[in-house]
């Protein structure tokens, strides 16, 4: 999959290894998508892989004096969900990098590697096309600031050089005479991919909209806007029989094919449907409703921001030493490089209750604590435990002294093969961390990135309700 990897400690170290010459290259920050191509053969082997995710000030969300709002190459979806600046100044992001995955995918993927990936099924690409953002790309020699309307040449097709790095993703921050929201639709209710999505950014004075921006996902080689649906809607109040023109006009804008998730004429129909819906909850001041005041994002105590950082180069060949805490323990272990941590905890550390289910991120069973967050183990790349923290299931309890969860779990019977359960107990017990009296709601937020073949959840919810009792109440 890669010759080396760098964990790298500075911006000025990773265009230094991208301009390398007579070498291939690649930077890996969440990860999500790229391990998977290199497992699938999708995507050739790189010379040098560049961990990017503990370079500080990466994962930073701010807002500047001119009321921009900047992310940085390392802000993950759940960043953006729990964002007070986005969630205040930027909804729609808020409601797409919500809708992405589940939270172990959340707690790794970014979005610009959302943006960089280029499927015009990806979620958070669409709310920052109708933001109107800006992306920038820095090489060893230049930087240039990219609209991101000219950032996309086809499917998974961008404009971006080899060499070349984003480092910022920037837009205007929504003024308070302007409403927003994002939709999709997917075949599921969390994991999905979408069938089609539709952001709306409006700008209304006096109840008149002045300006409007409907952007459209999964309709078309990339995302793209419904040009005669905004034109039709500007200078026009939002109002029933309108409201229905501009969303008949968005389906005529779209230019979907069939595929396994829907046929064209589905999508066509789904994006009226869906830009209808999203104009009435504008028109009644209801866009917000629905999103979680208290986001579960299974990262505990920490804010994620604050990351452990690498302090010099590390690079990582065949047969080279991995430094770890793995429960508590400290490791020292040469490995090959070019496998997965799951892998690494399996083979190389013995550590065989972390499960390899699905080993393309949609079971779950995989989850373990990476530096306080959750993850799926089979999407995060073996070197890049040198320098962390990791916790698994073995590390949770043992057999005199149980977790709260573990416990319910014997005494509710949610437990049928067992083959899921480690990655439901990481999953809850990293709830229970961070929300110590959950909802059921919350429960079952926590759980979505869980698949469990044997069983409707039912018993499991309740181990976990059980569970936050008893933490109350001993």
């Amino acid at each position: 999959m890669w010759q080396s990897y760098v964990n790298a400690n500075s911006i000025d170290q990773v265009l230094e290894l991208l301009g390398e010459p007579g070498k291939s290259s690649r930077i890996i920050a969440g990860g999500t998508d790229l391990i998977l191509e290199f497992e699938r053969g999708v995507r050739q082997s790189v010379d040098i892989l560049i961990d990017i995710t503990r370079i500080p000030g990466f994962a930073e969300i701010r807002l500047d004096e001119n009321n921009r709002i900047h992310l940085g190459p390392m802000v993950t979806h759940n960043h953006c969900v729990a964002s007070d600046i986005i969630r205040k100044h930027a909804f729609p992001l808020a409601q797409a990098a919500w809708q992405v995955g589940a939270p172990q995918i959340r707690n790794r993927g970014t979005i610009a590697g959302n943006l960089i990936t280029a499927s015009p099924a990806n979620d958070t690409i669409t709310p920052l096309m109708a933001l109107d953002a800006e992306i920038t790309l820095r090489s060893k020699s230049a930087e240039r600031i990219v609209p991101i309307k000219d950032f996309y040449k086809g499917v998974r097709n961008t404009l971006m050089n080899q060499d070349e790095i984003l480092v910022d993703i920037s837009f205007q921050a929504m003024s308070e005479n302007q409403q927003g929201t994002f939709l999709k639709l997917g075949l599921r209710q969390a994991q999905a991919i979408s069938v089609v999505n539709v952001a709306i950014v409006l700008t209304r004075e006096n109840d008149i909209v002045k300006k409007a921006a409907i952007t459209m996902g999964s309709v078309a080689p990339t995302i793209i806007h419904a040009e005669h649906a905004e034109t039709y809607l500007v200078g026009r109040y939002l109002e029933n029989d309108v409201i229905e023109k501009t969303a008949s006009f968005a389906k005529d804008d779209s230019m979907p094919i069939d595929d396994l998730r829907g046929s064209a004429i589905y999508r066509r129909e789904m994006v009226r449907v869906l830009t209808a819906r999203g104009l009435r909850s504008i028109m009644q001041g209801t866009e917000k409703n629905g999103f979680p005041e208290k986001p579960v994002l299974l990262w505990g105590n920490s804010d994620l921001v604050g990351k452990k950082l690498i302090s010099q180069e590390k690079a990582r060949s065949q047969g080279s030493q991995i430094s770890t805490k793995v429960n508590g323990k400290d490791y020292q272990i040469e490995v090959e490089h070019d496998k997965t941590l799951l892998d690494f905890l399996r083979d190389d550390l013995g550590l065989i209750g972390t499960k390899e289910g699905c080993a393309e991120g949609e079971c779950g069973a995989c989850t373990v604590w990476l530096d306080g967050a959750a993850v799926m183990a089979c999407l995060v790349p073996a070197p890049r435990a040198d320098g962390a923290e990791i916790v698994t299931i073995e590390g949770l309890g043992d057999i005199e002294h149980l977790h709260p969860v573990q416990q319910a779990f014997v005494h509710d019977g949610a437990v049928q093969c067992g083959y899921c359960t480690p990655g439901f107990l990481m999953s809850a017990a990293k709830l229970l961390e961070e929300i110590p009296q959950p909802s059921r709601l919350q429960i079952k937020e926590s759980i979505t990135g869980n698949l469990c073949r044997c069983t409707g959840y039912y018993k499991i919810i309740d181990a976990i309700e059980h569970a936050s009792q008893e933490e109350k109440h001993g």
